[in-house]
């Protein structure tokens, strides 16, 4: 059993590896679904921590239909990754139609190598979700992070379950969104996967003393994952 941390910050992280997590997905904008962090984000946690780090690369919020000039970003993040001694990198690409852009996936797997690669919630984006499963198999990924195409993993517990008997050990299944510790022993009953994933975040208070009135929802809080809720996921998990 795995439990990987979806962290949004330098903060975060070292919540992550305090807490006994055994993977880090580090990124930042995690209200908007998650973008790559800066450079100096991703130095920082590589050398701070000693867990895996594995890296979100994606170079915008939205869909997962990109340009070009995008994809050209998101290969130069790779191989800043890769430089940084990452363990790996968190991606996913799909066509206008809603495949998976098995062309595209390829190369950033070939970039990536020999990094791990985890193709992400793109896939509940997918038209075919069992299509989507075999095309990422064949695109070399080791692992796919999904809710089962629902909102939630809990949700899509049915299909998750699915998913991991149809994987068949070929590709680890990763259930995520919404995942907690009120609800993961039932998932981990449910679905039998054996890695699981959450930010585990709450929202902490700005130690700023001055706030500025006329002005709202400007820093206030900070959302950071917490090493005490980590610590008993864990525990359930190890359980």
């Amino acid at each position: 059993m795995a439990l990987e941390i979806c962290a949004n910050s330098f903060a975060s992280a070292i919540a992550a590896q305090n807490g006994g997590a055994q993977r880090i997905e580090l990124c930042e904008n995690l209200n908007e679904g998650g973008t790559t962090p800066s450079y100096g984000t991703i130095k920082k946690v590589r050398e701070t921590t000693q867990i895996k780090v594995y890296v979100l690369i994606r170079p915008r919020a939205g869909d997962f239909l990109y340009t070009r000039e995008e994809f050209e970003v998101m290969k130069e993040d790779i191989v800043n990754c890769k430089a940084l001694g990452c363990d790996g990198v968190v991606i996913g690409i799909l066509d206008a139609e809603g495949n998976v852009d098995i062309e595209r996936t390829k190369e950033l797997v070939n970039i990536a190598s020999p990094m791990g690669v985890t193709f992400h919630r793109a896939f509940d984006s997918c038209n075919n979700g069992l299509q989507a499963l075999e095309d990422i198999i064949h695109c070399g990924c080791e692992r796919i992070l999904t809710s089962g195409m629902k909102n939630t993993a809990f949700d899509g517990r049915v299909f998750l379950k699915e998913l991991v008997e149809k994987a068949a050990n070929r590709i680890i299944i990763m259930p995520g969104s919404g995942v907690n510790e009120d609800n993961i022993s039932e998932l981990m009953i449910a679905t039998k996967a054996q890695e699981y994933h959450t930010s585990a975040k709450t929202p902490v208070k700005s130690m700023m003393k001055y706030q500025n009135p006329s002005i709202q929802n400007m820093g206030e809080l900070v959302e950071v994952s917490n090493e005490d809720t980590i610590r008993r996921i864990v525990k359930l998990i190890n359980n």
